[in-house]
């Protein structure tokens, strides 16, 4: 199958690279090339990034200076982000929106859970070389999907706090699978399941390979407990409250007494819950900073979805890659 060469429609124009200095033109077409993903993928630093986003990555390496307050949320795609990334900002801002007339005017009401916290290398470096976030209020709440071993060595020499949220590999893969289809071209159709499969299970998939993706922030919270944290969306799913409270006292905002007491917990679940996001206005007809529709990053958010895409022969063979992976980690996914 081969990449299309007509120019992608309005809202995929944020992923053409076209107009990149040649100097990076050649480095780019330097690097070994998947089509087949769309967009495509080029194999950098041991990991498959889409080409079109290295400029962003590359920028990011360079220059992005972390500060100690800084918090990131990371994630392999597809793996809860649009949800985590709501749940910080809840806690992070809640003394601001705490009494009901603040309530009615929460940022999350109104914008998409990405443009309030912004990726690094998607966005942020990928509209600048060198953007000022000195502006940025503190903390900094930003999001990456970058591996551990590729994050900006001012990342890795500071004391920022990391957020990374894992999902089964299963559950991730079928919503990976969803999301490219809903990103390709029109006219040239679905890719098979069995296509996509055959590549996530290869290591080839956006950010991939998924196991190398994991392992590398898994391990890094074992070593580094104060500084990586790290949660599953299942977890998640199984006892938000608990969680919910471990994440504030990871970030540095602890809940009070009185704030346990007056379901404050409760609150920031109801306001970031996939219901409540994904029906609001914004949500159902906005569009991110890139053109894209904020609808498509809400699908089911459920918990053993990929039941209803594969056949168990298929879940299976992905269970036996990751757990051949995995094995000697400690890590079950």
């Amino acid at each position: 199958m081969q990449a299309s060469q007509s120019p992608p429609p309005d809202h995929l124009r944020y992923l053409r690279d076209d107009d990149m200095p040649q100097a990076f033109q050649d480095l780019l077409s330097s690097l070994p090339l998947e089509e087949d993903w769309f967009p495509s993928l080029r194999l950098y630093q041991g990991f498959w990034f889409p080409s079109s986003l290295l400029s962003g990555i590359f920028n990011c390496q360079n220059h992005f200076q972390a500060y100690l307050s800084d918090i990131l949320l990371v994630t392999n795609p597809k793996s809860g982000t649009t949800w985590l990334k709501a749940i910080l900002f809840a806690l992070l801002n809640r003394a601001k929106y705490s009494n009901s007339d603040s309530q009615g005017c929460h940022p999350l009401l109104t914008q998409n859970s990405h443009e309030l916290v912004p990726y690094l290398e998607h966005k942020l470096y990928l509209e600048q070389e060198n953007p000022d976030l000195s502006a940025l209020a503190s903390p900094r709440l930003l999001a990456t999907h970058l591996p551990y071993s590729s994050l900006p060595q001012s990342v890795s020499d500071s004391k920022c706090k990391l957020v990374y949220l894992g999902r089964n590999p299963k559950d991730t893969f079928v919503s990976m699978w969803h999301f490219t289809n809903k990103l390709r071209p029109e006219g040239k159709g679905q890719i098979p399941i069995q296509e996509c499969l055959n590549r996530f299970c290869r290591g080839v998939s956006p950010y991939g390979p998924y196991w190398d993706h994991v392992l590398g922030y898994h391990k890094a919270s074992l070593e580094k407990p104060e500084k990586v944290l790290f949660v599953t969306y299942e977890q998640m799913k199984l006892d938000p409250r608990a969680h919910v409270r471990r994440l504030a006292n990871f970030v540095g905002c602890p809940l009070n007494e009185e704030e346990l007491r007056d379901e404050t917990v409760e609150g920031v679940l109801r306001m970031c819950s996939f219901d409540n996001l994904s029906s609001l206005e914004v949500n159902k007809s906005g569009k991110l900073w890139n053109g894209l529709e904020s609808k498509l990053f809400f699908r089911r958010g459920e918990v053993g979805d990929w039941v209803n895409y594969m056949s168990a022969e298929m879940g299976e063979r992905i269970d036996g890659v990751v757990d051949e992976k995995l094995h000697g980690s400690g890590l079950k996914l």
